[in-house]
């Protein structure tokens, strides 16, 4: 008896906190098309603060706190102390929240697109009843923010888990959001990026079936890295694609993109369900994934920098 409670003890030890991982194939280098992968972790905490770890969809960085955020699509706010190099030199959890309302009432989920502004203030985006909110460190709604007219009306997403998945602010245009799938009105492959201000930029989705936006940031230039997903089936290939897309040539309503990196489970890479991405500095990016509160998932965080 006490050797299958120790036993069960050291796993849980072993299953708790962060660990190295590799998700590529073999690399030159650790580069891949456009990106070089600096540092791959996975996360296996139970709780963080009494709260369960899971579900991450988004993430944000302040580098001058050198805090990264992590939103649960739960409704539950996680932050990290984080320290960058050529390597994720130490990640340290310091706290952990649940989203509320400003009258106080719990978010129960939907939240999936997180970024920060230049002053330093938390954002976040919800599918289901789409909106965009600011909130404190405490995870209380402060604001609520006024939508372009098209994403107002649940009936005009696809379904109401397609809506607003992707969120970033821009130094010029100011928060962005895209929604996972394209309008109903509009073709299935026809992306948009929607400025609060109702200024729009539409590009082309990735080939592969199913191909959705589940995050984006603003790069050193200007322009938008954005994270494609397609997943169609067990039997199919999971596929992740990382592409720039050019606010500044479009073109008859289409900006130029151009893919990054295509990240395939069917050639060598062990990847999962990525949803958020976050700029940590000049060129360099993370990305996380989203476990499904699944004990066949991980939770993944992938540090790279993209070259060109």
């Amino acid at each position: 008896m006490r050797i299958t409670f120790l036993l069960l003890f050291v796993l849980g030890v072993l299953q708790a906190g962060i660990s190295s991982v590799n998700i590529t194939p073999p690399l030159k280098d650790n580069s891949f098309m456009g990106i070089k992968i600096l540092d791959q972790k996975q996360f296996s905490f139970q709780h963080i603060k009494g709260i369960k770890f899971s579900e991450i969809s988004d993430i944000a960085y302040h580098p001058k706190s050198k805090k990264l955020y992590m939103v649960s699509d739960e409704g539950k706010l996680f932050t990290f102390k984080v320290s960058f190099s050529t390597k994720i030199d130490s990640l340290t959890p310091l706290d952990a929240v649940k989203l509320t309302k400003k009258s106080g009432k719990k978010w129960q989920r939907d939240s999936e697109g997180m970024t920060l502004d230049k002053k330093g203030r938390l954002f976040i985006s919800f599918e289901g009843k789409a909106k965009v909110g600011h909130f404190n460190s405490k995870g209380q709604m402060v604001k609520k923010y006024r939508l372009p007219k098209q994403l107002r009306d649940p009936k005009n997403y696809r379904s109401r888990n397609k809506s607003l998945e992707a969120l970033t602010w821009h130094y010029k245009y100011g928060l962005l959001t895209a929604t996972e799938w394209p309008l109903e009105e509009d073709n299935k492959k026809r992306q948009t990026i929607y400025a609060l201000s109702g200024k729009k930029w539409h590009f082309k989705a990735e080939p592969e079936a199913k191909s959705s936006v589940v995050a984006m940031e603003v790069m050193d230039d200007g322009n938008l890295l954005v994270l494609e997903r397609s997943y169609t089936g067990m039997l199919s290939p999971f596929v992740v694609t990382l592409k720039k897309v050019y606010l500044k040539k479009c073109k008859r309503g289409w900006c130029q993109t151009k893919v990054l990196a295509k990240m395939n489970s069917h050639k060598g890479w062990d990847v999962d369900n990525f949803e958020g991405l976050a700029k940590v500095g000049r060129h360099r990016y993370v990305m996380i994934s989203d476990d499904n509160d699944n004990f066949f998932q991980k939770t993944l965080l992938i540090y790279f920098e993209v070259l060109d």
